[in-house]
C-alpha cells in the first residue's frame, strides 16, 4: 500500500486511531503482563515459604 504522506500513513485511511489505539494496548499489556507475572511469582514463593514454615513448626511441637 502506497502513502502520499507520512500523515495519511498515520491516519490509516480514516482508520488511524483503531489501527494505532490497538497497537498502543497491545503493546502495553505486552509490557505490564511480565511485570504483573513476576511479581506474582515472588508472591507465591513467598506465601509457599511461610507455609512451609508454618507446617513445619506444627510438626515439631
Amino acid at each position: 500500500m502506497y502513502w502520499n504522506s507520512f500523515s495519511d500513513f498515520l491516519a490509516m485511511g480514516g482508520y488511524g486511531l483503531y489501527v494505532w489505539g490497538s497497537f498502543g494496548v497491545t503493546a502495553l499489556a505486552m509490557v505490564i503482563e511480565p511485570i504483573a507475572v513476576a511479581r506474582n511469582r515472588k508472591a507465591t514463593i513467598a506465601r509457599l515459604k511461610r507455609q512451609l514454615r508454618a507446617e513445619s513448626r506444627s510438626t515439631e511441637a
